[in-house]
């Protein structure tokens, strides 16, 4: 969608991310790469010209107003640190409300101390997670800019928020594209229940992802995938909320799952934020954690030593990776269907989040992430497969030593537990068919967290006996 409504605003302005470019474009412009060079964009503020308190605990009285939709929500509560929107526009279904949790029995699973691992638990948005950080901001730019359809590519998650925000406000037509077979039923039933029309690609998310790009550059429909800066914006909203939680402290260390990388991206872009504005004085070590069959960030950093350089980072090598890629047809496979992304469209931004944030790469096993998701669940917290990546790569890091056990860490839920309910029944279920349908083709081949159900008969006596009485 190539479309300009003026918005002339001397305090928020679209950037291109590239320093030898460094084009700008008004906030009222659909834009998801520079006009000039084609890379991406970043949202950027004259931070002289803005109200911004001296103090982050500023945004505490805010929860004593709670009863205003934009005081509720958890990403507009700091509407001043990303103010790119008059209130009037915003659109709001009381996302956010994620609180922080410590978790000692996860913690003793990966090696830190009791209290210094903590969960920030995105799966209790409205739509099941992280996303709506995300989709409120870029569905309040789609009304800002007069859109009447919104469109994402999607794993699941992202067709899920996109489609609910849509819905109840009512404000926008949705198309969401999906891959064939690339899609837990949790999530596409969402989709489907929201009221989003639905085309499956036969392809994977990667296809998927090209498809619609090309289609919203042709017609007027408004993109919402990652590529679009005003979602990376909101999204910065999780770690203010990960900070409230400590007291308006800063963690060692931030664990985030990989996938397209707009995550990471917008953490590293808050911290850089937060750091120059002088309301935090130190940054925390960022680590990102991909799916060992979606690894693509992990060998370009570790093994080909691509880095952010300053904005210059090697075009060529990502260039040629990709092309290899492709000429080998390498696709993404994971049983961690929100990470199954072989060409994150976020990759540069999320260099940067890793130069910002001093940070680390990690991949780790299907079987690694399946077992650390249900330590996370029988502590009382569900996840996604996705989110096990978190805690299966701190515990790699405390391993390695990267992580001490003295350090505070904060790892992202990105999504609810009945986002793929069938995994989680595979993995409990001692129905080896069922496991092997669901679990083994992606390589997992033991479930030693298992808590299978009890068959017995319809007895009392039995029952009491199978309890143990």
């Amino acid at each position: 969608m190539t479309a300009t409504v003026p918005i002339r605003t001397s305090e928020a302005f679209q950037k291109c991310l590239s320093p030898s470019c460094g084009a700008t474009f008004d906030v009222g412009e659909v834009r998801t790469s520079c006009g000039d060079c084609g890379g991406l964009l970043d949202i950027t503020y004259d931070w002289r010209r803005l109200f911004v308190p001296d103090s982050l605990r500023w945004f505490e009285a805010k929860w004593s107003r709670r009863n205003e939709l934009l005081a509720r929500s958890g990403v507009w509560r700091f509407h001043e640190l990303l103010p790119f929107a008059p209130p009037e526009k915003i659109v709001s279904i009381g996302e956010g409300q994620t609180p922080l949790h410590s978790t000692p029995g996860v913690a003793r699973y990966v090696g830190v101390g009791p209290d210094n691992l903590y969960l920030q638990y995105e799966g209790m948005n409205p739509s099941g997670s992280f996303k709506d950080n995300g989709m409120t901001a870029a569905s309040t730019h789609a009304r800002m800019v007069g859109a009447k359809m919104t469109a994402c590519a999607s794993t699941g998650n992202t067709s899920a928020s996109l489609a609910i925000y849509a819905g109840v406000s009512g404000l926008f037509q949705c198309v969401v594209f999906v891959g064939s077979g690339k899609i837990a039923y949790g999530k596409l039933s969402q989709a489907l229940d929201y009221g989003a029309k639905t085309l499956q690609i036969r392809g994977d998310f990667d296809d998927a992802l090209a498809r619609v790009r090309e289609v919203c550059e042709q017609h007027p429909i408004y993109l919402c995938n990652s590529v679009n800066p005003f979602r990376l914006e909101g999204q910065k909203s999780i770690m203010y909320r990960v900070m409230e939680g400590l007291g308006w402290q800063v963690p060692d260390w931030i664990v985030v799952p990989g996938g397209n990388l707009g995550n990471s991206s917008s953490f590293g872009k808050a911290f850089q934020e937060l750091h120059q504005l002088g309301l935090i004085d130190r940054i925390p070590r960022l680590a990102i954690i991909n799916a060992a069959g979606a690894d693509t960030l992990e060998v370009l950093v570790n093994n080909q030593s691509l880095n952010w350089n300053d904005g210059r980072s090697d075009a060529d090598l990502i260039r040629d990776f990709y092309g290899t890629m492709d000429a080998e047809n390498r696709r993404a496979h994971t049983l961690a269907s929100a990470i199954e992304i072989n060409r994150p469209v976020n990759l540069v931004k999320a260099l940067r989040a890793l130069s910002v944030c001093n940070g680390v790469v990690r991949s780790v096993s299907d079987q690694e992430i399946v077992d650390a998701r249900a330590q996370i669940a029988a502590h009382g917290f569900g996840c996604e497969p996705a989110s096990g990546a978190t805690i299966a790569g701190v515990r790699q890091l405390r391993e390695e030593g990267i992580i001490a056990a003295s350090d505070r860490v904060a790892c992202v839920l990105t999504g609810h537990q009945l986002k793929d309910p069938d995994l989680t029944v595979a993995y409990h279920m001692g129905d080896p068919k069922r496991q092997a349908e669901k679990l083994h083709p992606a390589g997992v081949h033991s479930t030693p967290f298992a808590n299978s159900p009890v068959v017995v008969d319809n007895d009392t006596n039995a029952i009491v006996k199978a309890l143990g009485l």
